[in-house]
């Protein structure tokens, strides 16, 4: 999970002459998450371009979804449209959006779901040139494995020739993509760096925090075997969860915190806001995720960008950030020894070179400004024939 403010200042009005970029998504603001995050940023930066900018999302949140939200809103300069759905939040049926998009130069699709086929079947009803963001497809965890890779080979193999390109945020989804669409085009996700920016501790403390949605996906069941692992090496370890419910509640987490005899030693967090946010991370020295899948492996960034040390699991996205970004350790989350192992070796670095490690750490995160990852876009979209004078 990443969080985004959506208090910010509003942008500049865009003249009703500015080309339009309608960006279709499921879930968007005030829903907090690694998705909403990229598209809120994407679409600021794309407005302070000179682009006009429609978001067209669901009108509920999947944790709420008999909460409707207002059907029209103004964030940021951003408009935002929330139209309704049925079905599964898994592949949330909403027809309506076919409504939206008369007037879009450039509509901009994000993830593999119902909006990714249904706009790419029903292009001769719109006839919009459209692009598509992966996200990670829809492989975020093995269940249904085999029909997933059907389906992958199948159905989104076909939808995606409605696309004039296919965007991977990630190597691991321009590996898979490439697959059946060989000339997807590579654009790595930014990251909100200036959010949470050189906060963490400024002394090594055995400390942990965790950033990201109660999934089932995000391990937290490892995490929390690994902390059982710590508590029994040094009584200091301590370790925050911060996050928004998803398909685990409060409720679940608590649990499995007091199955392990983890009271006193884990604080729990549900949905805090960025100020909170900030103040947990203000005593923290280390960040850690258990999660077995990523699609780009957003919130590391962000937590290197405080200042925080990742010790992260390996899979395909923190492996393929570790390997650019050798501060970053790689632990086995799966066995709570060799993780807790990890976790003590990063404490220690740090404790050698507190300085030299944060430099290290707030260097690496630069990299990933949206400053320069909506620069790319923005090219991306002049070669569509989408431009603003701003942006040529």
């Amino acid at each position: 999970m990443v969080i985004v403010e959506a208090d910010r200042m509003r942008e500049r009005p865009q003249p009703e002459t500015a080309p339009l970029i309608v960006h279709v998504v499921r879930q968007f603001l005030p829903n907090r998450g690694g998705l909403e995050d990229v598209v809120a940023n994407l679409a600021r930066q794309t407005v302070r371009h000179g682009y006009r900018v429609r978001v067209v999302t669901l009108d509920s949140l999947f944790t709420a979804p008999d909460d409707k939200l207002p059907p029209r809103e103004d964030i940021d300069g951003i408009e935002v449209v929330r139209i309704p759905w049925s079905g599964s939040s898994r592949y949330p049926l909403a027809p309506k959006v076919f409504g939206h998009l008369a007037d879009a130069d450039l509509v901009h699709v994000h993830a593999i779901d119902f909006f990714f086929d249904a706009l790419a079947w029903g292009r001769l009803l719109h006839r919009k040139p459209m692009i598509v963001t992966t996200h990670g497809g829809f492989f975020h965890t093995r269940k249904y494995a085999a029909i997933k890779k059907i389906w992958f080979r199948t159905l989104t193999r076909a939808s995606a020739l409605a696309y004039r390109r296919v965007v991977c945020c990630s190597a691991s989804d321009l590996k898979q993509f490439s697959e059946i669409v060989p000339d997807s085009l590579l654009i790595e996700n930014g990251a909100d760096i200036g959010k949470f920016a050189d906060t963490a501790s400024r002394r090594a403390r055995r400390r942990i925090v965790t950033i990201g949605r109660f999934s089932v996906n995000k391990r937290l069941d490892h995490l929390l075997d690994a902390m059982a692992e710590l508590k029994t090496r040094n009584a200091e370890w301590h370790l925050d969860i911060v996050g928004a419910e998803s398909d685990q509640n409060r409720a679940d987490v608590e649990a499995a915190i007091e199955g392990r005899d983890l009271s006193g030693r884990v604080t729990l967090h549900v949905s805090p806001d960025n100020a909170a946010i900030r103040r947990i991370i203000a005593d923290a020295s280390l960040f850690a995720s258990a999660s077995e899948y990523e699609g780009f492996g957003l919130v590391a960034l962000e937590a290197m960008s405080a200042g925080l040390l990742p010790v992260l699991n390996a899979n395909d996205a923190f492996t393929t950030l570790a390997g650019r970004h050798p501060v970053i350790t790689l632990a086995d989350f799966t066995n709570p020894e060799t993780a807790a192992t990890g976790i003590e070796a990063a404490y220690q670095t740090l404790a050698r070179q507190p300085d030299a490690v944060r430099a290290g750490l707030l260097d690496a995160a630069r990299g990933y400004s949206w400053d320069i990852v909506a620069g790319r876009y923005i090219d991306l979209y002049r070669s569509l024939n989408v431009a603003t004078a701003d942006s040529i």
